[in-house]
């Protein structure tokens, strides 16, 4: 019976002094595509998962605007699948251009650049721009409105807070309800007007040039 029950307490004891087992490490999420067409592709990741994104140079947006700026974050990089340490964490949206844009087009009268059409209540802050793309951070106050203008270039659109955007283009009228990492594409010579109908809405423009 002694026995038995030093058997017991030493089992006991070396139960307590074994470490807990700690959960294992929860995989970074695969990138996943948010657009793509002859043009352009784009990624909705997350700064630690660029593995998965294919080679070539691109956009890296981040989602989660820094604070106490709130300012959004944007970087180009050369090769966004073999990054260097990247400067944050969290959600990010990666733009790669996969082609130049058919050269010797001539713009027609009618288009425009982010920031030329009659507007109240809208901001373009010019962020970098290189030989691929020029790129700007937009912001909509509530109520912003946007008149109605013609695309010079191909731009992608990347929602960084999300918002609702009340949209009139061929006679018709729809409101999109965006989310943080949507991604849209606005083609050179397409027409419209817009209004935010809903809170303050920031995002990133990626032109691409021709």
């Amino acid at each position: 019976m002694t026995d038995m029950k030093t058997l017991a307490a030493a089992a006991a004891l070396t139960a307590m002094s074994l470490p807990a087992q700690l959960p294992s490490a929860q995989p970074a999420a695969s990138p996943t595509v948010a657009l793509q067409n002859a043009l352009v592709r784009a990624y909705r990741t997350s700064a630690d998962a660029l593995v998965g994104v294919p080679h070539g140079p691109g956009v890296v947006v981040w989602l989660q605007a820094s604070l106490p700026d709130k300012d959004v974050r944007v970087l180009w990089m050369d090769d966004v699948a073999s990054p260097p340490a990247l400067p944050l964490n969290g959600p990010i949206v990666v733009v790669q251009p996969l082609e130049r844009a058919a050269a010797g087009a001539t713009p027609t009268p009618s288009e425009s650049r982010p920031g030329d059409a009659e507007s109240a209540g809208l901001s373009f802050v010019p962020v970098f721009e290189n030989a691929r793309v020029s790129v700007l951070r937009a912001h909509m106050d509530a109520d912003a409105r946007e008149g109605l203008h013609t695309h010079g270039a191909d731009i992608v659109v990347v929602h960084v807070s999300g918002g609702d955007i009340e949209d009139t283009a061929n006679g018709k009228t729809v409101v999109n309800h965006w989310k943080p990492g949507d991604v849209e594409f606005e083609a050179r010579g397409s027409s419209h007007s817009a209004r935010n109908v809903g809170h303050p809405i920031d995002v990133v423009l990626v032109q691409l040039k021709p």
